[in-house]
């Protein structure tokens, strides 16, 4: 193994009480890491994390004062904090991804932090047809800019007890939520090139569903060696489907799902378009997704995890495997 980053044990945590960052917490405490957490609401911090192992700082990510507490004497940072869709009380994109990320490598770097994970997400970039992929790919930018010995972690669907993914296939399998008599997810239209004025396909989704306990080890293991530094890793499950064979794994290992209920399909142009409608009129919210919702659940989550592996010395579950291993508490 290549030289070990560890020098200070101190690590601090941004977005800890969320899905993947109660894993992180709890890995980081597994290996004998000494962390401090970030937190809005001690209510949902006491149940959800092992409070007394750790260090609480009260605050929001975009508090400057409350970051400073935070990354205070720290050795490592860890910012875990991003959203799916925009909210009220602040909660936009640029606020939660761009604004947020500077903040904190400016307070890790002021309080003289050397080590720096993010959490950003696959499929990022500059023209990303949703505004979730273009921010979470400007705040990469700002990542790689900062002066901090960075390492960039880009997971694809990430399942796992407790996941809010999870826990909606978990009630569209019992018949619990809308839409009651199917397992929804979006598909999007390609053009066959192959041959003039060809036919326009619907093609389903290939995803490769990462384990949420994966996702804390790799980033945990990230500490451990050197080549880490600079690198950006995609995370992925060692099996990868089509969206709907993955909805059907989740009803059929979900205890009191409904029997032979089957995943259909929603073209994710026509779901956008309805989004982006009812965003006009004032009803956006009345609607469980938004436009880039639609568009990236279109989208293929799959991605080579060869140096992920290798660097990092982890072994992506099959998801299936893992879905077992929890399948109890869905």
């Amino acid at each position: 193994m290549a030289e070990s980053t560890r020098k200070n044990q101190l690590v601090a945590v941004t977005g800890a009480t969320g899905f993947v960052g109660r894993f992180v917490v709890r890995a980081l405490l597994a290996r004998g890491y000494e962390v401090r957490v970030l937190v809005r609401d001690r209510a949902k911090a006491k149940a959800v994390l092992p409070i007394a192992q750790l260090q609480i700082v009260d605050g929001d990510v975009t508090d400057a004062s409350a970051l400073a507490n935070l990354v205070r004497g720290a050795g490592t940072v860890v910012h875990l904090v991003g959203i799916i869709r925009e909210a009220g009380k602040g909660q936009t994109f640029k606020r939660m991804h761009v604004e947020s990320t500077r903040l904190v490598t400016e307070a890790a770097r002021a309080a003289g932090v050397g080590r720096y994970l993010h959490m950003s997400a696959m499929g990022v970039g500059p023209h990303g047809k949703a505004e979730y992929q273009r921010t979470k790919f400007e705040a990469e930018q700002i990542v790689r800019q900062s002066g901090l010995d960075w390492t960039i972690f880009r997971p694809g669907l990430i399942h796992g007890p407790g996941g809010e993914f999870t826990q909606m296939a978990a009630q569209w399998a019992r018949g619990e939520i809308a839409p009651y008599v199917f397992m929804p997810y979006f598909k999007r239209w390609e053009e066959d090139f192959s041959v003039p004025l060809g036919p326009v396909n619907e093609i389903d989704p290939v995803c490769a569903p990462v384990y949420v306990e994966d996702v804390a080890r790799a980033f945990v293991a990230s500490l451990d060696t050197c080549d880490a530094i600079g690198e950006v890793y995609n995370l992925a499950g060692a099996e990868s489907m089509t969206f709907p064979d993955m909805l059907r794994a989740f009803r059929d290992a979900t205890p009191g799902a409904e029997e032979g209920l089957e995943p259909w399909g929603i073209p994710a142009a026509i779901a956008a378009g309805a989004a982006t409608g009812a965003g006009l009129v004032g009803l956006g919210g009345a609607l469980p997704f938004d436009a880039g919702m639609a568009w990236m659940g279109g989208e293929d989550t799959t991605a080579d995890t060869f140096k992920a592996r290798e660097h990092l010395k982890i072994d992506p579950a099959p998801f299936r495997a893992a879905l077992k291993s929890y399948a109890g508490t869905l």
